[in-house]
């Protein structure tokens, strides 16, 4: 079966959002959505408090959009250095049990050979080179479909990171250990973001047959009403109620 692969710059992360779920709830295509970059947001997954989430007053203050995603998952910074990847496929076509963990294994699967001799691997919920973060997943698994979704670290500012509170449920690995230090870059370790997409391209086709689309030729692949949960969050008369 045809995977649709939508490859795309600067989409801001809730228009790419907005499609996503689009195409999950109205669609019964598999695509694969790699997006380079978004104007700097505050992502958080759909059970998270902003309190316990977010520092309030800074991410006011300078204006930062904050949006609560259709999925679960923890909280991120996403930029324009920020690479979007997303997964989205019906049940049947995989032989795996469509659950958090054989999709994440999967997801492994794919991705390590473009890693290539790298300590790459997936370790929680994360992926990570040695024992330092490169990447954070989130999932909605509904009836015959599922959406694996990924924000890659290409590059960062470190400063960016003091937008995010340190969470009170973190991974193991983590080790108490504050972001700069938890986190890597994966500019360090390949010679452009060109190349690390070319060479998943290149593996995804040892996989499927691939088609690439544009953003607009997969909007109209969207067939049904659906129901809308992605959000912007107001921050301007927040008063430390859980939203």
């Amino acid at each position: 079966m045809t995977l649709f692969l939508i490859h795309t710059q600067n989409l801001p992360v809730f228009q790419q959002l907005e499609l996503e779920e689009a195409l999950l709830r109205a669609s019964f295509h598999n695509f694969c959505l790699i997006n380079e970059g978004s104007a700097p947001a505050i992502v958080m997954g759909i059970s998270g408090k902003v309190a316990e989430l977010v520092d309030i007053e800074k991410t006011k203050e300078d204006n930062i959009p904050l949006i609560k995603r259709y999925s679960g998952g923890g909280t991120v910074i996403v930029d324009e250095q920020t690479l979007f990847v997303s997964f989205l496929f019906q049940k049947d076509l995989h032989h795996f049990p469509a659950y958090p963990e054989p999709i994440m294994s999967w997801s492994e699967t794919i991705y390590r050979p473009v890693f290539g001799p790298l300590d790459f691997r997936l370790r929680e919920n994360d992926y990570v080179i040695g024992d330092k973060k490169c990447g954070g997943n989130a999932q909605y698994i509904k009836k015959e479909r599922w959406l694996h979704h990924t924000s890659f670290l290409w590059d960062y500012n470190d400063a960016s990171m003091s937008y995010l509170l340190h969470p009170k449920k973190t991974p193991s690995y983590r080790m108490m250990r504050k972001h700069t230090d938890f986190l890597c870059r994966m500019k360090d370790f390949f010679p452009s973001k060109a190349s690390f997409i070319s060479k998943l391209k290149e593996e995804l086709g040892r996989h499927f047959p691939v088609r690439e689309i544009s953003v607009q030729e997969a909007w109209a692949l969207v067939d049904k009403p659906y129901r809308k949960t992605s959000v912007l969050i107001s921050l301007q008369d927040y008063v430390n109620s859980p939203v």
